[in-house]
């Protein structure tokens, strides 16, 4: 069973527009189908990145001040 669709309008720069059409003529795949795609593998990655986030909520931080102390400290800079 295929999940329910929505009709939505987006706009696309020329170029980007061009370059799906022929994507989707060369992969035989509709456009609908290669936005859809790239679109949940950018919310998988937006998924990641929170539990990444989430992991590392416990560590402190570090000021921008400290770090470039810290980098001269040790030789980077």
């Amino acid at each position: 069973m295929q999940p329910a669709t929505t009709r939505a309008t987006i706009y696309l720069e020329k170029s980007i527009h061009r370059a799906l059409r022929i994507k989707a003529a060369e992969t035989n795949r509709s456009m609908s189908e290669i936005v859809s795609d790239a679109l949940r593998e950018a919310l998988r990655e937006d998924e990641q990145d929170l539990a990444a986030f989430e992991e590392r909520s416990h560590e402190k931080g570090i000021s921008y001040e400290a770090l470039l102390k810290k980098l001269k400290a040790d030789g980077t800079l």
